[in-house]
C-alpha cells in the first residue's frame, strides 16, 4: 500500500470509529427522548459507519497490485465499493430519515426529557469535528502536492474515499445543527412538527450527498479523463521532447484513485530515426512518471499529422 492509500485508510478508520460511537449514543438519546430527529441522526451515523466499512474495503481492494487478469491493476475496484457506500448512505440514511420524519409530522409523537439528546449532540459535534479536521488535513496536503486549491482538488480528485469521508463529515456537522434546531423548536413550542421537519431536512441533506457521490463514482467507472490541469502538464512534457513535432491526440483515463493512464498519438520529426523514436518514447515515459507520480501507464503511438 502506498503512502497516499495509507493516508486515506487512516482517514477512513478515524471517521468509522467516530461514527460507530456516535450512532450508539444517538440511538440511546433518541429512544429516551422520543425524538425523530435524534433517531434520524442515529440512522445517519449508522449509515456512515457502514459507509466507512465499505470505503475501507475500497481502499484495500484498489491498492492490490496488477496481475495477469488485471494488467492495469485493481484501482477501479475502489470506485465500485465507493459507489456501494454512497448507495448505503442513500438507502440507510436518507430513506429512514425522510420517512420517519414524515411519520412524526403526520402523527405527532410527544417528546420527553431531551437533556440527554442535547448532551449527545454536543459530544457528537466535537467528535465529528475531529474526523473533519483529519479529512481537511489530508485534503490540504494533497492540494499542496498538486499545487491547486483544496476546493478545486475535491471537485477533481479520484480519491473517492477521501471525498466520501469529507462530504459525510460536513453533512454530519450540518445534520447535528439541524437536529439541535428541531429539538429546540419542539422544546419551546411543544409541537413535534419541528422535530419531524428536522428529520426530513437531515434526510434531504443525505440524499444530496449520496447522489453527488454516486454521480462522481459513476463517471470514474465509465472512464473519466484526468483533470484538465494534469492533461495540460502531460501535453507540455510531450511537446518539449526534441524529437516530437506535434501531439496529434492525447487521451487520459483515471484507472484508480490518483492513478492515470496516458495514451497519445505523436507526430515525430521526419529526421528522427527508428532508434531515435524508441529512445524518445522511453524518455517521455520516464519524464511523465517523474513529473506526475499518478501516471502509471504510458502508451505512445507514432502517428503523422494529417495534412490538408
Amino acid at each position: 500500500m502506498d503512502e497516499k492509500s495509507g493516508e486515506s485508510l487512516t482517514t477512513v478508520l478515524v471517521a468509522g470509529a467516530a461514527n460507530l460511537t456516535i450512532a450508539l449514543a444517538k440511538l440511546v438519546a433518541g429512544v429516551v427522548g422520543g425524538s425523530a430527529a435524534m433517531l434520524s441522526e442515529a440512522a445517519h451515523s449508522a449509515a456512515d459507519t457502514v459507509t466507512e466499512v465499505l470505503l475501507l474495503v475500497s481502499v484495500r481492494r484498489s491498492g492490490r497490485p496488477a496481475d495477469r487478469r488485471h494488467p492495469f491493476g485493481h484501482g477501479k475496484a475502489g470506485f465500485v465499493w465507493a459507489m456501494m457506500a454512497a448507495v448505503a448512505t442513500l438507502v440507510g440514511g436518507a430513506g429512514f430519515s425522510i420517512t420517519h420524519g414524515l411519520h412524526e409530522i403526520a402523527h405527532g409523537e410527544r417528546l420527553s426529557n431531551l437533556t440527554l439528546s442535547y448532551v449527545v449532540l454536543a459530544v457528537s459535534f466535537v467528535m465529528e469535528s475531529v474526523s473533519l479536521t483529519r479529512s481537511v488535513s489530508q485534503l490540504r496536503a494533497e492540494a499542496a502536492r498538486y499545487e491547486v486549491t483544496p476546493i478545486r482538488l475535491v471537485r477533481a480528485t479520484s480519491d473517492t474515499a477521501l471525498k466520501a469521508v469529507l462530504f459525510e463529515d460536513v453533512a454530519a456537522l450540518a445534520g447535528l445543527l439541524i437536529a439541535a434546531g428541531g429539538l429546540l423548536g419542539s422544546h419551546l413550542t411543544g409541537s413535534a412538527l419541528w422535530d419531524g421537519a428536522a428529520s426530513v431536512a437531515i434526510g434531504l441533506l443525505l440524499l444530496v450527498i449520496a447522489l453527488s457521490l454516486i454521480q462522481a463514482n459513476l463517471s470514474l467507472l465509465i472512464g473519466q479523463a484526468a483533470p484538465p490541469q494534469l492533461e495540460t502538464g502531460i501535453r507540455a512534457v510531450l511537446v518539449t521532447q526534441p524529437e516530437v513535432e506535434n501531439v496529434v491526440e492525447l487521451l487520459t483515463m483515471m484507472i484508480g484513485p490518483g492513478a492515470v493512464l496516458v495514451a497519445a498519438k505523436i507526430d515525430f520529426r521526419d529526421e528522427a530515426s527508428a532508434a531515435g523514436v524508441e529512445i524518445a518514447c522511453d524518455e517521455v515515459d520516464r519524464r511523465l512518471r517523474e513529473s506526475f507520480p499518478g501516471v502509471e501507464q504510458v502508451f505512445l503511438d507514432p502517428t503523422p499529422t494529417r495534412r490538408r
